[in-house]
C-alpha cells in the first residue's frame, strides 16, 4: 500500500499518515505500572509505556477509537488528548459518552457497524471510513463488554483494497463478513488472546490461530499484528503469534509484517 506511513506507539495505538492526514487509533499514553479495572471483576496491569508521548505526535486530525470504555484502548492520557484532535470517530454509545463527560472533543461521530463517514479537507485526499463489526468476547457477551467497532479506510488511488483496523474482537460471523464485503490490502489485527482469571478460558480478542484463519478469509497483502504487548491480560505475545504463522500456508507467512515499536514505517517500501 503506497503512500502510507505507520508508527506503532504500543498496544492498540498506531499513527496512520496518509494523504496529508494524521490519524491515531485507540490512544493509550499512560505510564506503566498502574492496575486498571474493566468491570465485572476483570482487571489488568499496564506493563509497558508508550514509545513516544502524545505531544510528540500532534497535530492529530482524527482519532479512530474502537471503544471508549476500556483503559487499554483509551486511558487517562489518551482521553486528555481528544479535545485537541480534529474529530473522534467511535461507536454510537461511545459518541454519547464522550460528548457528555469531561472535556469534550471538538467533534465526535458515532458509527454503527457498516456505517460510514468521510474526512475531507482542501488539498488532502478524501478518506471514507466504514465501521466494521466487532464482538469483544464470547457469544452473548455484548451487553456486558459493550459496543466495539473496527475501521476500514478507503481513498482514491488504492490499488489492492482498503486499510482495515480490526478493533478488539474475537473471530465470529461479523468479522467474517468483512471478507465478503471488502477487499483488504493491509490489515492491522488486534490480537493478544485476551483472558481474565475471573472468566477462565474465555477470550476477548483474537488468538494467533484465529488470525491465521482470518487471513485465509480476507487474504490481505499485508497483515500487521498490534494489541499483543504491554498489558498483563494480553496472553499471546509476538513469539506465540510468530509460532502460529510459521505453521500456516506460505502466502500467510509472507503477508505478516511486524512494525518496530516507535518507528515510522512506510508501507510499500
Amino acid at each position: 500500500m503506497k503512500g502510507v506511513r505507520l508508527t506503532h506507539v504500543g498496544g492498540p495505538t498506531v499513527l496512520i499518515e496518509v494523504g496529508g492526514w494524521r490519524l491515531l487509533t485507540d490512544p493509550t499514553f499512560d505510564p506503566p505500572g498502574r492496575k486498571y479495572n474493566f468491570g465485572w471483576g476483570a482487571s489488568s496491569r499496564k506493563l509497558a509505556g508508550p514509545a513516544t508521548a502524545a505531544a510528540n505526535l500532534e497535530p492529530i486530525d482524527a482519532v479512530l477509537l474502537s471503544h471508549d470504555h476500556h483503559d487499554d484502548n483509551l486511558d487517562e492520557a489518551g482521553r486528555a488528548m481528544l479535545p485537541a484532535a480534529g474529530v473522534v470517530v467511535t461507536t454510537e454509545p461511545g459518541a454519547k459518552r464522550l460528548g457528555g463527560n469531561g472535556p469534550a472533543p471538538k467533534e465526535v461521530r458515532g458509527l454503527a457497524p457498516w456505517g460510514t463517514t468521510r474526512l475531507e479537507a482542501p488539498g488532502r485526499l478524501a478518506i471514507e471510513i466504514t465501521a466494521t463489526p466487532c464482538r469483544h468476547g464470547p457469544p452473548l457477551s455484548r451487553p456486558i463488554v459493550g459496543a466495539v467497532i473496527g475501521f476500514a479506510l478507503r481513498w482514491e488511488g488504492q490499488e489492492h483494497g482498503v486499510l482495515w483496523v480490526s478493533g478488539d474482537t474475537v473471530l465470529y460471523d461479523g468479522v467474517r463478513e468483512v471478507a465478503e464485503r471488502l477487499q483488504v490490502d493491509t490489515a492491522l489485527l488486534h490480537l493478544g488472546g485476551v483472558r481474565f482469571p475471573v472468566s477462565g478460558p474465555l477470550r476477548y480478542t483474537m488468538t494467533a490461530a484465529e488470525a491465521v484463519e482470518l487471513c485465509g478469509l480476507i487474504r490481505p497483502r499485508t497483515a500487521i499484528p498490534i494489541h499483543y504487548e504491554g498489558w498483563k491480560h494480553f496472553r499471546q505475545g509476538r513469539d506465540a503469534i510468530e509460532g502460529e504463522f510459521e505453521s500456516a500456508p506460505e502466502e500467510f507467512r509472507r503477508s505478516v509484517r511486524w512494525l518496530p515499536i516507535g518507528a515510522a514505517v512506510g508501507l510499500g517500501e
